[in-house]
């Protein structure tokens, strides 16, 4: 049926379709889940359809939580190729043009020497001074057209110098956002990914320490329920500002999913890295939130924290579990507190999981 119908009434079935779908499984209807339902309805990426079949097949619904992971797989990375194939392309137009230029001019040199060489002879072979005068005038005027080319060579390549390096400068600029979440401004999950490898890396080879602090935000999907999904994005963005103004220099910190974070702190031994997380959770609970639209106070934000330090045989998936282990152990024993792996808190974690 679909296939017989013009463009028009096409996107405006699949538009249909995905406005159905926010509708019936309630979600809100900002640009990002439109996408995905639009995306879905299509049915153009088999991978995102899969994701989202198996996952309303298992729970039955979707949380805010799975719909940016699946967004951030499935839809942001082919935006962000597309925009780098666009930069590339043009990258490419740009260097072909000048190779074109190049050429002529190559052409016009060769053209040049050819007659250089021509009245080199004519001059010698000249008797009277109007063959001399005739020899001359050829010669500048070639001369003039060689400088004219030399200048017009010159002068595309001086622009094409600015333009290449403009499309650098957005090149790391698509980079630099394919590396950050948009809501709180910090590094993403692939950011993190790649730096604490790194620094993971970095630190085992040069014999220093690295601690890695995980937390997350206290009873944040009772914000979301209580009042609304833009609150708990406020909540989210609260957050993200606390770590910017905590943490400088060499350290990491990225949105680790969902209400979770992370930050990887080089050099940093586990007594320093409790001092840091403390002043985090502090930092985060001293603000208090208020709703925008109505200016009501609605309480303070608290997190939990998991603090963990790199051991000689350790890996970064060991270094994260074991940091995640203790944010489980933060949650289990009252939140808003900071707990590592040396606290008996962990010890009984540990112990529990065991059994």
């Amino acid at each position: 049926m679909i296939n017989v119908l013009d463009d028009h009434e096409r996107t405006l079935a699949f538009a249909e379709v995905a406005l159905g779908q926010i509708k019936s499984l309630r979600q809100t209807a900002i640009p990002r889940n439109y996408e995905i339902w639009y995306v879905y309805a299509t049915g153009y990426n088999s991978p995102l359809n899969k994701i989202i079949n198996e996952t309303l097949a298992r729970n039955g619904k979707l949380t805010e939580a799975d719909l940016e992971q699946i967004y951030e797989t499935y839809l942001s990375q082919i935006k962000t190729s597309e925009r780098i194939d666009k930069v590339g392309a043009r990258v490419i137009g740009e260097i072909d043009d000048v190779m074109a230029l190049i050429n002529e001019a190559l052409g016009m040199s060769a053209s040049y020497d050819a007659s250089l060489t021509g009245a080199a002879q004519e001059l010698a072979d000249a008797k009277t001074g109007d063959q001399v005068k005739s020899v001359v005038e050829t010669l500048v005027k070639s001369t003039r057209a060689m400088r004219d080319t030399n200048k017009a060579l010159e002068d595309r390549l001086s622009l094409s110098k600015t333009e290449i390096s403009n499309l650098q400068h957005s090149l790391e600029a698509i980079r630099t956002e394919s590396l950050t979440d948009p809501l709180t401004g910090l590094g993403n999950r692939k950011y993190f990914d790649r730096s604490i490898d790194d620094a993971v890396q970095n630190a085992l080879a040069n014999g220093e320490p690295l601690s890695l602090l995980m937390f997350d935000i206290d009873h944040f999907k009772s914000f979301n329920d209580s009042y609304g999904h833009l609150t708990g994005d406020q909540v989210l963005r609260l957050v993200g500002m606390s770590l910017k103004q905590t943490i400088k220099g060499q350290d990491i910190t990225a949105r680790y999913g969902g209400e979770e974070f992370a930050v990887v702190l080089p050099n940093t031994a586990l007594r320093q890295a409790l001092t840091v997380a403390d002043h985090i959770r502090r930092a985060v609970m001293s603000k208090e939130l208020k709703k925008k639209s109505t200016g009501e106070i609605l309480g303070r934000v608290t997190i939990s924290v998991g603090v963990s330090m790199l051991k000689p045989d350790d890996d970064t998936d060991s270094l994260i579990e074991r940091a995640d282990a203790c944010l489980y152990a933060a949650k289990r024993n009252g939140r808003n507190r900071v707990i590592c792996e040396v606290d008996p808190e962990y010890a009984a974690e540990s112990r529990s999981q065991v059994a």
